[in-house]
């Protein structure tokens, strides 16, 4: 079973390749123009286990919300493409991941009804602006990114932050949670025989 996809998207605000294999070891090569995101999306990679290649390139002149966001809208194309009929897959994940003071919770069910569910965030995060030198990432973005990824994925996914203070460690903790559920929820499951469906589709 082949589980890799290349999706791709352009519009005026940005151009975007991605390609993944679900059976991957976490490699991954990314460019968004947003340094912060790059180092999430990495992280993504290799606790997931999918292999990622995206290459992006956006408005980032203005700021990195369309790049951020279309990235994500592309990256669970692929998925989505990349998992096919489902067929074999465990279905649910589960993960809770720390980061020194803070700690995320996600679960992430493969679907094929789409929905975000992200709260705990304290109100602070949404005004955070993380990265270095270059274009920053918004902390308001990581809903955007999950909502983006579920919806075009075909993906339940509740994440949740249980605790946390500095909005680096808030956003990396939720990333990785949602990489460690992602991971399990597509890993095939040598037990399962068809689609983990009592309605037979997913």
């Amino acid at each position: 079973m082949n589980r890799t996809a290349t999706a791709s998207r352009a519009t005026s605000e940005s151009t975007i390749e991605v390609t993944v294999n679900l059976d991957g070891t976490g490699r991954s090569s990314v460019s968004t123009g947003v340094g912060f995101y790059d180092h999430m999306l990495t992280a993504l990679s290799k606790h997931s286990l999918i292999d990622m290649d995206i290459q992006a390139q956006g408005d980032v002149h203005i700021d990195g919300h369309h790049v951020v966001e279309d990235t994500a809208i592309v990256l669970g194309q692929a998925i989505r493409e990349a998992l096919g009929d489902k067929s074999g897959i465990r279905r649910y994940g589960d993960a809770m991941v720390p980061l020194d003071e803070a700690l995320a919770q996600c679960v992430v069910d493969v679907a094929g009804r789409p929905y975000a569910v992200c709260e705990g965030e304290p109100d602070a995060q949404v005004y955070a602006l993380i990265g270095g030198s270059g274009v920053p990432y918004a902390g308001s973005m990581t809903y955007h990114v999950v909502e983006s990824l579920a919806l075009n994925a075909g993906l339940c996914v509740h994440l949740r932050l249980l605790a946390g203070r500095d909005p680096h460690h808030i956003v990396e903790a939720q990333f990785k949670a949602l990489a460690r559920a992602l991971r399990t929820a597509v890993e095939l499951d040598p037990r399962q025989q068809g689609i983990p469906s009592t309605k037979g589709a997913l």
